[in-house]
C-alpha cells in the first residue's frame, strides 16, 4: 500500500466526515432530482462538499464559487460525536452545536442517511405517491400506532422534527409536507382549502397503508386536522391541535376583494424578496433558538418559486375565506366532532390569540386545553410541555 503524502493527507476530509461519507445509504433520503452538494464545514477551518449523485455521494473539497444546497457546519468536536453516535446529529442540532441552513430536507437527510442505523424505524425521507398519483413528502421513525403531523401556512415537516424526535420510541410519527409546501407537488390551480388539504392528508394515511391515526396540526394544519376529523372521523383517531387556525369572527371587510383576486397572480413575484422577509421574520417563533432562520429558510424556498407562491396565497386566501357560520360554517360544523382533542394555546401568540379558547369551549365542552407561556409554534417554543401534553393525551387515548 502506498504511504499517504504530506500534502494527501493535508488534503484529506476529517476522519468523522469521511466516516459519514462510507456510511451513505441512498435508501432513508430523499434527494429531488437525484442530485445534491451538501457542503460540510468543520469551523475553523476546512469545508467539504458531500456531493450526492443518484444512490452514490462523493466527497469532494469544498469548491469556490460553487453554491450548495445545503449547509451543515459544526466544530471538530461536534463532527466527532456525530460520527461516533447514531443520534448525534439530531441532538447536536438540536443543541445548537450543528448549525443546518438553505435545505433543512436535505439537511437532516444527510444526517439520517449518514447515521448507520440499520431499523427499519430509523428515521427516513421519502416521497410518497398517493392513490390520487401526486407527490407527497414525509419523514418518519418509529414503530406503532400512526401519529400524522400537520405543518402551518408556510411551514414545512421541519417544524415537527422535534416531534418525530419526542414520540418516535412510542409512535410511528410521520411528518408530511402538505401540497403546495416544501418538496411535496404544487398544482396550480387547486383549491387549498381545508377541505382539499384534508383529503390530501387520508390519501397520505392510505400511501402509507395506515387505516386510522392519530393527527397533530399546528396553524394551518390544525385547522385541516379538524377538517379530517369532520369528513373521515373513523380514520382519526385523538386531534392534538397546536394554536390551530381557526374561522374568524370579526368582521372581514377585504373579504370581496380577497375573493375577487386570484391566487395563480403569484406565479409572479409580487413583492420583493427583502419585504417578504421582514414580514416571515415577524410570524417567526423568535422563542426558540436557531428556528427562526432555520424557519426562513423553510418557508422562502418554497415561496421563491412560482407555483409555491401561488399555493402560499391560495392557503392563506382561504383561511381568511372561511365562513364562520351558517349551516356549512366552521363553528356550526365544529361541534359535530367526534374524536377527542387536544387543544395547546400559546398565551403570547398574536396570529390565534388565546381567546379563542372560550369560543372552542362552547362548541366542544369536552375537549381538552392547554396553556403554555409561548407564541405560534408551541412544539419549537416549548417542546418538552408540548410533548408531554402529547403524550398524556394520547396514552388517555389508548386506554
Amino acid at each position: 500500500m502506498a504511504t499517504p503524502t504530506k500534502r494527501s493527507r493535508e488534503n484529506a476530509p476529517p476522519a468523522a466526515i469521511a466516516e459519514l461519507a462510507r456510511r451513505f445509504d441512498p435508501a432513508v433520503i430523499d434527494v429531488p432530482g437525484a442530485r445534491a452538494r451538501i457542503r460540510l464545514e468543520c469551523t475553523p477551518g476546512s469545508a467539504w462538499d458531500a456531493v450526492i449523485t443518484g444512490p452514490d455521494l462523493r466527497l469532494t473539497e469544498a469548491v469556490a464559487g460553487a453554491r450548495p444546497d445545503a449547509l451543515l457546519a459544526a466544530d471538530a468536536a461536534t463532527w466527532r460525536s456525530i460520527a461516533a453516535d447514531l443520534r448525534g446529529g439530531m441532538r447536536a442540532f438540536g443543541a445548537g452545536r450543528l448549525r443546518i441552513r438553505r435545505n433543512l430536507h436535505l439537511g437532516v437527510g444527510f444526517l439520517a442517511a449518514t447515521s448507520g442505523d440499520t431499523d427499519p424505524a430509523r428515521l427516513a425521507f421519502e416521497r410518497l405517491r398517493t392513490p390520487s398519483g401526486g407527490c407527497l413528502s414525509i419523514v418518519s421513525a418509529g414503530r406503532g400506532e400512526t401519529v400524522l403531523c400537520l405543518h402551518g401556512l408556510g411551514g414545512t415537516k421541519a417544524s415537527f422534527l422535534p416531534t418525530v424526535a419526542a414520540l418516535f420510541d412510542s409512535y410511528r410519527v410521520v411528518a408530511l409536507d402538505l401540497p403546495g409546501f416544501g418538496e411535496s407537488d404544487k398544482p396550480i390551480g387547486a383549491p387549498y382549502d381545508a377541505p382539499w388539504f384534508a383529503r390530501a392528508a387520508l390519501e397520505a394515511l392510505d400511501g402509507l397503508g395506515v387505516e386510522r391515526a392519530h393527527l397533530i396540526g399546528n396553524s394551518m394544519g390544525g385547522r385541516v386536522a379538524i377538517e379530517a376529523g369532520l369528513i373521515q372521523r373513523k380514520r382519526v383517531g385523538g386531534l392534538v391541535l397546536l394554536t390551530p387556525a381557526l374561522a374568524w369572527l370579526r368582521d372581514r371587510p377585504w373579504a370581496p376583494l380577497v375573493r375577487a383576486l386570484r391566487p395563480e397572480l403569484a406565479l409572479l413575484q409580487v413583492a420583493p424578496r427583502p419585504v417578504v422577509e421582514g414580514v416571515v421574520r415577524r410570524l417567526l417563533p423568535t422563542a426558540a433558538e436557531g428556528w427562526a432562520a432555520v424557519g426562513l429558510d423553510e418557508f422562502l424556498r418554497s415561496y421563491l418559486t412560482p407555483r409555491g407562491r401561488a399555493a402560499f396565497y391560495a392557503a392563506a386566501r382561504s383561511i381568511y375565506l372561511d365562513e364562520p357560520h351558517g349551516n356549512d360554517g366552521f363553528w356550526t360544523r365544529l361541534a359535530e366532532l367526534s374524536p377527542d382533542a387536544l387543544f395547546v394555546w400559546g398565551r403570547r401568540d398574536t396570529i390565534v390569540p388565546i381567546g379563542f379558547m372560550r369560543h372552542v369551549q362552547r362548541a366542544l365542552p369536552r375537549a381538552r386545553h392547554v396553556e403554555l407561556d409561548c407564541g405560534h409554534v408551541p412544539q419549537l417554543e416549548r417542546p418538552r410541555e408540548t410533548h408531554a401534553a402529547i403524550r398524556a393525551f394520547l396514552r388517555d387515548e389508548a386506554l
